[in-house]
């Protein structure tokens, strides 16, 4: 890269406050990878922070889920993290955060919980590589941060929310188990339910959806979803538990899923799930925020709670691998419903935010 070059980079100094700046773009270290943005998403965890409500991350250069295309190799980066062979101009997906290898939950196997995986995110600009963050015109890939090449004909658009959403969705449900034939309660049909839809329906599961939106609504419909319990007809928690109920036999589900990212949806998925059930959490990220329950109903229905952050980074791979499986088969490209120039992010964000959009993407120029 020629010397000077620089690039653009969004900062969050403060809830709500984002600042463009601008930094010469560095050369990759040893082991590293400088890339170019290609697109960026507006993830649901990004409206978090950008709101003030992530517990670790509150100001830095913003975005993570992203698709990037590589613009200089650091010296002995010869493949991406599966073995495959990398060079200048192909499209990688990035992990959005490291897996260090050597803290306490990685030496016990738990690399999706390292204790350092946020060592190079949402760093204030200032200090090099600059990058830190996918909202920007180039983003850098270090050393134990992995990477996979993009699938050749797979949809850059479809793509770029493999990172994020989709890893974490299918390392969760591979985490609690979904056999062939079970049912499966969905809370929430953002992008985080609709790849537990789509996933779920790969595995032979039949499945239910609660939602109360009807582009929501919609959307889970055209990924194949068998029921809806629309919660503008089924009230409370009372009458949508006796929908599941009605929908699986008077048994309850044998997995709910938390997608909707509300405290009280965990204490009514308590209430959808069959004596003996799984349920896994994912959605509600920001301690803090609170729901009652009842532990007593918990214990006597012995249901098994898994919660999930992040996920192991080669299940990155195998979310790539069932995007291009599946590619045409679920309208991952109808996702994405509004483009952003890069210097338009207030926008994005807010409309975001306002649910104006269900899914923004940044495209530096």
């Amino acid at each position: 890269m020629p010397s000077g070059d620089t690039g653009q980079l969004v900062y969050l100094s403060e809830p709500e406050h984002l600042e463009m700046r601008e930094y010469e773009v560095p050369e990759p270290e040893p082991g590293a990878v400088l890339t170019r943005i290609e697109r960026a998403n507006v993830c649901g965890s990004e409206l978090h922070i950008w709101r003030g409500h992530h517990p670790e991350v509150k100001n830095g250069v913003l975005g993570h889920e992203a698709l990037c295309r590589v613009d200089e190799l650091g010296e002995g980066v010869e493949t991406d993290y599966a073995g495959e062979p990398i060079e200048e101009g192909d499209l990688v997906a990035p992990a959005y955060f490291i897996t260090c290898r050597k803290c306490p939950p990685c030496q016990e196997g738990q690399f999706h919980l390292c204790e350092n995986a946020y060592r190079n995110w949402s760093k204030p600009p200032e200090e090099p590589p600059h990058f830190h963050g996918t909202f920007a015109s180039h983003y850098f890939i270090h050393p134990d941060q992995y990477f996979y090449k993009v699938p050749e004909g797979l949809d850059p658009g479809v793509a770029a929310g493999a990172n994020c959403a989709l890893s974490q969705v299918i390392f969760g449900m591979d985490k609690v188990g979904v056999g062939y034939d079970e049912t499966v309660v969905v809370q929430g049909a953002g992008g985080l339910g609709l790849n537990a839809i789509a996933y779920a329906n790969e595995r032979g599961a039949e499945t239910i959806v609660v939602e109360g939106v009807d582009g929501r609504i919609d959307r889970a419909r055209e990924f194949g979803v068998d029921h809806v319990v629309d919660f503008r007809e089924y009230g409370s928690v009372e009458e949508r538990a006796e929908r599941v109920h009605d929908l699986t036999d008077g048994v309850g589900a044998d997995l709910g899923v938390e997608m909707a990212g509300v405290p009280d949806a965990f204490s009514e998925g308590i209430e959808l799930i069959r004596t003996g059930g799984r349920y896994l959490e994912i959605g509600n990220v920001s301690p803090g925020q609170t729901t009652e329950f009842d532990p007593g109903l918990l214990t006597r229905k012995s249901i098994d709670i898994v919660p999930v952050v992040r996920y192991d980074p080669w299940y990155l791979k195998r979310a790539l691998e069932f995007l291009e499986e599946n590619d045409g088969k679920y309208p991952y490209g109808d996702l994405i419903d509004a483009e952003f120039d890069l210097v338009d992010v207030d926008e994005a964000l807010a409309k975001s935010d306002s649910r104006e959009v269900t899914r923004a993407t940044l495209l530096p120029h």
